[in-house]
């Protein structure tokens, strides 16, 4: 009795070890996420017509979220990061800077209002930047994409059984998150072919991807050739990368021009000016010689070389 008394034990043992390494861990920004829609989420109703245009911009960047869970994680790290702010940047001054503690508490009070703008904007933001980098994702892949949809269409695969492949590759493209959503909605949902594409295609923040989708559906209604249509897709998706390519190698000639001029020779600029200042004896108020270069040095740069990555990716092809 007593052996097997111990094997079950020992089984049960097994059994809740394999389960627990089988449970995925929940993130951090998961349970911020949790936390805030629990603390504010029954909270904001009367906040959530100042964010109407956010929902269609959530639906369309692929960012899993509800809307109402957002709006509540934006105003609980809008709120606590003024709160920490506001208490920081007066310390911080009044200790390693010997700056008054009146002047100290207008920069923190200052510094709370930036970090309120900063918060709300970034996160308002947020989303249209993952749906205009969905958008360059789905475009960049588009010849690729249309030109094995044609292979498999040439082949006699219907339209389902095609987006279910694209669904399944290996490589992570954006056109396979794309074509998972088709996918559930045909074999969870329950929607017809042409109805999950019509979805799709409203959700879509790719004006050429809702087009090849549109095409798709006209193609399957009318009963037309499907690998034909994709061909000729593919061909002029193929044309029009090309010209993208050039007017890029273009844009990066004159961004790396503007790099030169602000991030290299802008700072050094001001290092040999304030040096000059603080020799003369010079100053602004509180802003004194040595405020102003480390300001320069630990802030101004950095955001400027954040902002100018921001603005290489933005443009970026990803192919």
């Amino acid at each position: 009795m007593k052996n097997k008394t111990f094997r079950r034990i020992r089984t049960w043992i097994k059994k809740l070890k394999v389960k627990n390494t089988q449970e995925k861990p929940v993130s951090i920004a998961r349970r911020t996420q949790f936390l805030a829609y629990k603390l504010l989420g029954d909270k904001i109703n009367s906040f959530l017509p100042l964010f109407k245009d956010l929902d269609v911009s959530l639906q369309k960047s692929g960012v899993k979220v509800g809307f109402k869970a957002y709006v509540s994680l934006t105003l609980f790290v809008t709120i606590l990061a003024s709160s920490v702010t506001v208490a920081f940047i007066p310390c911080a001054l009044t200790l390693f800077f010997k700056v008054p503690p009146l002047n100290a508490f207008l920069f923190g009070v200052g510094g709370a209002l930036f970090a309120v703008a900063s918060s709300i904007g970034g996160f308002y933001f947020y989303p249209i930047y993952r749906a205009d980098k969905l958008k360059r994702e789905l475009e960049d892949e588009l010849p690729f994409t249309t030109g094995y949809m044609a292979i498999l269409a040439s082949a006699g695969v219907p339209p389902e059984k095609i987006f279910q492949s694209l669904s399944k590759l290996n490589v992570p493209l954006a056109v396979s998150s794309e074509a998972k959503d088709i996918v559930r909605d045909v074999n969870l949902f329950g929607l017809d072919i042409i109805s999950a594409l019509e979805k799709a295609s409203k959700f879509s923040p790719s004006k050429k991807f809702r087009e090849l989708l549109e095409g798709l559906i006209s193609t399957i209604h009318s009963g037309g050739n499907l690998a034909s249509f994709l061909r000729n897709k593919s061909n002029h998706y193929m044309k029009l990368k090309r010209i993208s390519l050039r007017k890029f190698s273009d844009t990066l000639s004159i961004l790396s021009e503007f790099y030169v001029a602000i991030l290299v020779t802008g700072p050094l600029l001001f290092v040999i000016m304030l040096a000059v200042t603080a020799v003369l004896g010079g100053s602004l108020g509180v802003l004194t010689p040595d405020l102003m270069l480390n300001l320069i040095t630990y802030l101004l740069i950095p955001l400027a070389s954040i902002i100018f990555l921001i603005i290489l990716d933005a443009i970026s092809p990803k192919w």
